[in-house]
């Protein structure tokens, strides 16, 4: 029984966002049968803002990440820009 416990303690986020991914899409399900199509829309973005949390939970990031991963992803991109020949992109006739 502790390692039942143990285990449900442990994934509670995962499993909680699990949980809302599902009921997101059967209520979307719902919405979109009854053509309530911006309770719809609200719950996908849930889905998808449920989906995002579950992927970092799964990742191990948290909110605190996200500058150094910014700043990782401005860089490179900056580097790949000052790289990139002046023709491109060329435009065909």
């Amino acid at each position: 029984m502790a390692t039942i416990t143990t285990g449900v303690i442990l994934m509670r986020w995962p499993l909680l966002s699990a949980v809302l991914m599902f009921l997101a899409s059967s209520l979307n399900i719902q919405f979109r049968r009854s053509e309530s199509r911006a309770l719809a829309f609200i719950c996908s973005g849930l889905g998808v803002a449920a989906s995002c949390w579950f992927a970092m939970g799964l990742l191990g990031l948290t909110l605190g990440d996200f500058p150094v991963i910014w700043d990782s992803f401005k860089t490179g991109l900056v580097d790949i820009i000052a790289r990139m020949p002046p023709e491109w992109p060329t435009m065909m006739p």
